[in-house]
């Protein structure tokens, strides 16, 4: 620790020992520093807030193309657009001396870097512009900014109140044109797509309609044949009924009803064999007997026995004839639909290029539909949007406030370079003179000597001076300090100089 503070003891010795050319550096760079500074013109900024009020009720309530959010948008964009910033410069002071093309497009990329245009709020802006021009004075470097910022609002207030009307209608002529001609497309597109389904009527729609009655064809195939199977089964079965009831009711003669009790005795067989019993069982067998010996007898029995018809059987003939007519019209049914679905099967795949014909048709007759009523729903709108701006104009523009005028410049901040400067230059001053006794070979401790050379220091010899000597030294002394009060006076001067300056601007 103790090296450390003998280091630094050192250095200030070394610095010390060199002031004044420490004080020379100083001036030096302090003089080029403020010479420099005092070069650098000063930039004034005038700022400005203007409110846009875009939120018409009508024109939210009829949903108009380009609403508040679009609009809002566009002002912030165009508000310091270069066509803007041309108009201001030859407007202003700032085209003072611009003749060419080329001077023009370094002039506006200046002043777009000058030009700030911030959102606030959704309705809100704050225009701000910077003039530091080194050929015009302060004053007129002022009141310069406030033009800035007062010709770009006059322009924005022109272009949106007067020309908005303007840029409607043009617009509902350009509409009126696309309409004209998307009009005739789709009529052409209509004829292409009647003339190819008159030619191909199984083809009407396309692939995709196809596909669907394809699919509702085969449902009906389905259906019928679920229809034609319950059919079936109940015309079986009234086939079963028919088997076991007899066709005539005999009445009996003189020498017994055989045939009566046989008839009879078949329904009985009739209504077993129905129900699933088979020959091996003991009931058929008993009955099977039992017919034997009734058609002996009734081989036997007199011819002249007759009997009446038996109306049981006579219905069940109509309800047999009744579901062999449903049988047969469900079964014509089912072979329609099969020729049918075979005819569109065979269209579907032997026909591919004619299908895939017919989708384009259909997509391109869609596409342009589509788009002929997208226009002239913008059309019917921009329409009621110009008579609702003839009306009453949904556009408001109002400025809260004015284009200052500065009294200060914003821009370069010279008090605080000025005092940067003059801490600059003590550094400078102070790092010369350590730098300088580095390079020289000497000690200033007897310390530092002897961890320099590894050898023992016996002492040292302190300076003695005469009295003249003294005086000399006091001095210089005295002008090393009026010089550095001068430095520091100095930059104070500048300061005062400097706000004094500020004050008279007007």
């Amino acid at each position: 620790m103790n090296e450390v503070f003998e280091d630094l003891r050192a250095a200030i010795f070394t610095v010390w020992q060199r002031r004044w050319l420490a004080l020379a550096v100083a001036w030096g760079v302090c003089v080029l520093g403020w010479l420099i500074v005092a070069l650098i013109p000063n930039a004034y900024e005038s700022e400005a807030r203007i409110y846009v009020q875009l939120d018409d009720v009508l024109a939210e309530q009829l949903k108009i193309a380009g609403g508040t959010e679009r609009e809002i948008t566009r002002i912030r964009q165009t508000l310091a657009s270069s066509v803007n910033l041309e108009k201001v410069i030859r407007s202003t002071r700032l085209g003072d001396g611009v003749t060419t093309q080329l001077e023009m497009e370094n002039a506006i990329e200046g002043l777009t870097k000058k030009v700030t245009v911030k959102s606030e709020e959704d309705n809100l802006f704050e225009l701000k512009a910077e003039i530091g021009q080194s050929d015009l004075s302060d004053a007129d470097n002022a009141k310069l900014a406030q033009s800035v910022v007062q010709k770009l609002i006059d322009i924005f207030r022109e272009e949106n109140l007067a020309g908005n009307r303007g840029d409607v209608a043009e617009t509902i002529v350009f509409l009126d044109q696309q309409l004209e001609e998307r009009k005739l497309e789709l009529e052409a597109a209509e004829a292409r797509r009647l003339a190819f389904e008159a030619e191909n009527p199984d083809l009407i729609g396309g692939t995709t309609t196809l596909s669907s009655r394809v699919q509702i064809l085969r449902k009906d195939v389905r259906d019928v044949d679920a229809d034609l199977a319950a059919a079936q089964s109940a015309l079986a079965a009234i086939n079963g009924q028919l088997a076991g009831t007899p066709r005539t009711l005999v009445t009996a003669g003189p020498q017994g009803g055989a045939r009566a009790a046989l008839a009879q005795a078949q329904g009985q067989m009739a209504t077993l064999q129905a129900r699933g019993l088979t020959s091996s069982h003991p009931d058929v067998v008993a009955l099977e007997k039992q017919i034997g010996l009734l058609r002996t007898q009734a081989a036997n029995e007199n011819p002249n026995n007759v009997g009446s018809t038996n109306p049981a059987y006579s219905s069940l003939i109509a309800i047999k004839a009744e579901r062999q007519a449903n049988v047969q019209a469900l079964a014509s049914r089912k072979a329609a639909l099969n020729s049918e679905l075979s005819g569109l099967m065979a269209s579907q795949s032997n026909e591919p290029a004619v299908a895939a014909e017919a989708n384009r048709i259909g997509r391109d007759y869609e596409v342009l539909k589509k788009k002929y009523d997208e226009l002239l729903q913008d059309r019917e709108e921009m329409k009621l949007r110009g008579q609702v701006e003839n009306e009453r104009s949904s556009f408001k523009f109002e400025v809260i406030d004015p284009p200052t005028t500065p009294r200060s410049p914003s821009a370069p901040n010279r008090p605080l370079l000025l005092i940067g400067v003059l801490f600059a230059g003590i550094a400078a001053g102070v790092g010369a003179a350590f730098a300088i006794g580095q390079l020289r070979s000497t000690f200033a401790t007897t310390s530092k000597l002897e961890r320099s050379l590894d050898l023992p220091v016996l002492g040292s010899i302190s300076q003695t001076m005469t009295d003249s000597a003294r005086a000399l030294r006091a001095k210089r002394m005295r002008y090393f300090v009026a010089g550095s009060a001068a430095l520091g006076g100095l930059c104070i001067l500048l300061l005062a100089v400097e706000f004094l300056q500020r004050g008279m601007v007007a």
